[in-house]
């Protein structure tokens, strides 16, 4: 019998699940609609039997040990989503509570999202055997993991190191937060989609990009523009890269991290973000930490990141 785990990450658009076990290895993984559901007692039941289907196909000789998910807003010590801005459902959500009536005596561990991804790097990935290091999510929104002396900083009530809602500008772009000028705004998926249009707006250069909507606009699809030389595309990058990489200065001067990681959709363009995020994080550090820390792709395996750093925290905290 081989002991898995079951990895669970919840998006603001889709909902990714597999089984994982000790040695990072994912056998079966699939996904599902988060946004379809404005009901999340609906979008439970669903879940439940999607990941019951996954684990009937991988067949009888694994033993699920426990389950771990990450979701945007997800208070560890209580397993509940809180007010998460992206999410169809407001206030708090009893998560972990309402899972366990369909795994009933399943240990169920949740935290947020990108607390979940800084696990899977420490575990999985390319911080292992680093004690201070920070991973940034470039989804959706934009998502934080710091770890200080090896641990996760969850802060007093779980909720510590959201850089997202870093304020940017001072009433700057509306949040889905109810805040104005929060840095996920900026240096997001989304965010980069509104910088275009802005650009789209003031400039007047030829860009491929006008023929498309805002609903329509995608990331890879301003990734693709910029490798082709549009250069709204490339400005875009610069602009997102410049607020992101002065916000990581800032991160930087309160933990002092040996690197910093950059996970999500968006750290898929390469050069063009990590580029101009280091010149200008580099350019804003206190001058105590210029040239000390690295600015780095996550090291876990693109196609099921997100699986595995869910995963790695329903290990580690099998381990405890």
């Amino acid at each position: 019998m081989r002991d898995v785990v079951l990895g669970i990450d919840i998006g603001g658009t889709f909902t990714k699940f597999g089984i994982v076990d000790k040695n990072g290895n994912c056998l079966k993984e699939n996904f599902t609609s988060t946004d379809k559901y404005t009901d999340f007692d609906v979008y439970l039941e669903h879940l439940h039997t999607e990941i019951e289907e996954l684990i009937n196909s991988a067949g009888s000789d694994i033993k699920i040990k426990g389950i771990g998910v990450g979701a945007p807003n997800g208070n560890y010590y209580k397993g509940t989503i809180e007010h998460a801005p992206n999410l169809n459902w407001k206030g708090i959500v009893p998560f972990v509570e309402k899972f366990k009536e369909y795994f009933p005596g399943m240990p169920i561990v949740l935290t947020n999202d990108a607390n979940a991804a800084a696990i899977g790097e420490m575990i999985y990935g390319g911080a292992k055997g680093m004690k201070n290091f920070i991973v940034i999510t470039l989804g959706t929104g934009l998502g934080s993991g710091i770890v200080v002396n090896g641990d996760i900083v969850y802060g007093h009530d779980g909720f510590a190191g959201e850089l997202g809602h870093f304020n940017v500008r001072q009433k700057g772009r509306e949040c889905g937060c109810g805040k104005f000028g929060c840095l996920e705004t900026y240096a997001s998926a989304t965010g980069i989609k509104r910088t275009v249009f802005k650009l789209l707006a003031d400039k007047a250069d030829k860009s491929e990009l006008r023929s498309i909507s805002f609903n329509d606009m995608t990331s890879k699809i301003i990734w693709e523009a910029a490798k082709k030389g549009d250069q709204i595309a490339i400005e875009a990058f610069e602009i997102t890269g410049e607020i992101l990489g002065t916000k990581l200065a800032d991160a930087v001067a309160c933990t002092s991290p040996e690197a910093i990681f950059i996970f999500g959709g968006l750290a898929k363009a390469g050069n063009l973000i990590f580029n101009p995020t280091l010149k200008a994080m580099e350019e804003n550090l206190f001058p105590i930490y210029k040239g000390k820390v690295k600015l780095l792709p996550s090291q876990l395996q693109e196609t099921n990141a997100a699986v595995l750093g869910a995963s790695a925290l329903a290990w580690k905290e099998l381990e405890k």
